[in-house]
């Protein structure tokens, strides 16, 4: 089981597909983890050398104590990446994950060739919102809350929320995070604004968002996915937040099309 130490944490990761296959990163939402992108593989191109990461205090990943600034998870995977010599990546991060994935590219060009934003923004929620989420977790703890948090993350139906057969342990996969790992990340997306950093990237971009995305509207990504020159913006019918759960198809079309439109092949 593969593990590497970096920025003083161990983090569990797979790194999986052909060693000269064009690579693929993919970082996980906050409560979640590599898991959450399980459906989503078996409908992408051959050939791809796809890595996959716990994020610190996730899965099984070290947690240390809480709280984490967004600059920590940012150097946790870029020393990831460092330690398996990876350059030119395509960096797919959904909510959390694609905060991270915007705070790496602004920093590390050399390592990043292209984006694909999920579900995320340069600024997500205010503080006090993200401060009442982590008091209640320290209240109350992740079990208690899981379906409070499950309706941000899954498509409704009038009051219901529909959990997708393409996670179906979400409830294990969340009550499994650690409170300090949880809350850690909580404080960091409540602490970052990435508007202005964001809005200097160039590279390509694709955003997509779920239509019924409740933690990060449409509006709300489209306005963060305008801010880079010549990216591109879907939306996925029939979903919330989790869209690589929930339509784990149609994300993969998308994401698949823009392997293809930005030449992101495997190097065999």
């Amino acid at each position: 089981m593969p593990f590497a130490e970096v920025n003083g944490t161990r983090l569990h990761y797979l790194d999986e597909g052909p060693r000269g296959g064009a690579p693929l990163v993919m970082l996980h939402a906050l409560g979640t983890n590599l898991r959450l992108w399980d459906a989503v593989l078996p409908h992408l191109p051959d050939g791809l050398r796809i890595i996959r990461v716990d994020l610190r205090g996730h899965g099984q990943s070290d947690a240390p104590p809480a709280p984490y600034s967004m600059g920590a998870l940012v150097r946790d995977v870029e020393g990831l990446l460092d330690h398996l010599k990876l350059r030119n990546v395509m960096l797919c991060g959904l909510s959390l994950g694609g905060m991270i994935a915007q705070g790496l590219a602004v920093k590390r060009l050399d390592q990043i060739r292209s984006l694909v934003l999920a579900g995320t923004a340069a600024k997500i929620g205010m503080p006090q919102l993200w401060n009442d989420r982590i008091n209640a977790v320290h209240k109350h703890g992740l079990s208690e809350l899981a379906d409070d948090i499950a309706k941000h993350w899954f498509l409704r139906k009038g009051r219901d929320f529909v959990p997708p057969d393409g996670l179906p342990d979400w409830r294990g996969m969340l009550i499994s995070t650690s409170v300090d790992g949880y809350t850690g990340c909580a404080a960091a997306v409540s602490g970052t604004d990435f508007y202005t950093p964001t809005s200097g990237l160039r590279l390509p971009t694709l955003g997509l968002v779920g239509i019924d995305d409740r933690a990060t509207p449409p509006d709300l990504m489209r306005e963060t996915i305008d801010l880079i020159p010549g990216s591109r913006f879907e939306i996925i019918r029939k979903a919330g937040h989790l869209t690589c759960a929930e339509q784990p198809e149609a994300f993969a079309v998308y994401l698949s099309g823009f392997i293809q439109d930005t030449g992101h092949f495997p190097t065999l």
